[in-house]
């Protein structure tokens, strides 16, 4: 393998990397965007190779580049500019346009750090585009850095696809262990300040899976016609990443039942909490509610005030005071112990 400085920059074309895979084994080429221009040409292009080029679309000349020289069908660009963002693949002009969600590098379970990459297949092309960087495609980038054996450009369609599996797998892993730490403070009666998190996960794992629950049919109805130049190991492959992705989304889908779960009865903890203190405020006013009504009696300025000049009158009243005190406590307690 030759070796190639590739940063996260692009060249004057929006390339960000671009390899030549050879027919041997962990043969690989890196070009530039004038290079990988002549080999589309047909310059220098020997039997059994395949490219791979990755774009950054945020670069304003990637698209003219694409629509220019890489090849692809209209669907494709019509693909880029889609409200629609749901991973599938199709079929298009016999080539694969594929639209695949991924994470970004510093994923921090925000909806924000979802974004896409738009991927067009042929039998001698690979073309990847992205707006971000991301976690899926940097794995598959590394995977060909370091020579490992792609024989076909499907081949790499599904690394690519596993490497998407293994990152989502990674941030259910990772969910898992914060609902579990959330779960023991739940039990240690500390609800407060994970109600808030446990309502964000759950927000990015729904999302996360709307965007990736269209992908196991739509494989199915790519699989049940495939393209000609695709061979019966690709089909295998397609199938058993198809299958890994219904995995990990069955996965997603039990942690989004059991955030919902916690969530309840954080909330029910929440409301019994609230009853309580509910109650007793209510106490704290039945109790009060005679002094105040006496003592409201007593200050009116009127004559026929009872006890006003009874030497004992305080004592009196202060009596009576305490004594409704304790029958309207006896009377709320008995009805809480009923209930």
């Amino acid at each position: 393998m030759e070796a190639m400085d590739v940063s996260y920059g692009s060249d004057t074309a929006g390339l960000v990397w671009g390899y030549v895979l050879g027919a041997e084994q962990g043969t690989v080429r890196a070009l530039n965007s004038a290079q990988a221009q002549a080999w589309l040409s047909g310059a220098g292009r020997q039997p059994g190779e395949f490219i791979w080029l990755h774009f950054n679309l945020s670069h304003a000349a990637c698209e003219k580049w694409l629509r220019a020289y890489g090849g692809l069908s209209d669907e494709f660009f019509e693909t880029l500019h889609q409200g629609s963002r749901s991973t599938r693949i199709e079929l298009a002009d016999n080539a694969l346009i594929a639209v695949v969600n991924d994470v970004l590098h510093d994923f921090t379970f925000d909806a924000s750090d979802i974004s896409t990459l738009w991927v067009g297949v042929a039998p001698h092309l690979v073309i990847s585009a992205r707006r971000t960087p991301l976690q899926s495609i940097e794995r598959l980038h590394q995977a060909v850095r370091r020579g490992e054996p792609l024989r076909s450009s499907v081949e790499l369609l599904v690394h690519l696809l596993r490497d998407q599996a293994d990152v989502l797998v990674s941030i259910v892993r990772t969910a898992v262990e914060r609902v579990d730490t959330i779960e023991d403070s739940l039990l240690a009666g500390r609800v407060r300040a994970k109600r808030a998190d446990l309502g964000n996960m759950r927000r990015v794992l729904v999302r996360l899976q709307r965007l990736l629950a269209p992908e196991p049919a739509a494989l199915l109805r790519l699989l049940q016609r495939p393209p000609v130049w695709m061979s019966e190991l690709d089909t295998q492959e397609l199938r058993q990443s198809s299958e890994e992705f219904a995995v990990v989304l069955s996965d997603m889908s039990s942690l989004q039942e059991r955030i919902k779960l916690l969530q309840e009865e954080i909330a029910a903890q929440v409301n019994e909490s609230t009853g309580r203190s509910l109650f007793v405020l209510t106490i704290v006013t039945v109790l009060a509610l005679p002094i105040n009504i006496i003592a409201g009696l007593l200050g009116m300025n009127v004559g026929g005030i009872p006890l006003a000049q009874h030497p004992h009158g305080f004592w009196i009243i202060a009596a009576v005071v305490i004594a409704f005190t304790v029958v309207a406590g006896a009377l709320v307690v008995r009805m809480q112990n009923k209930d």
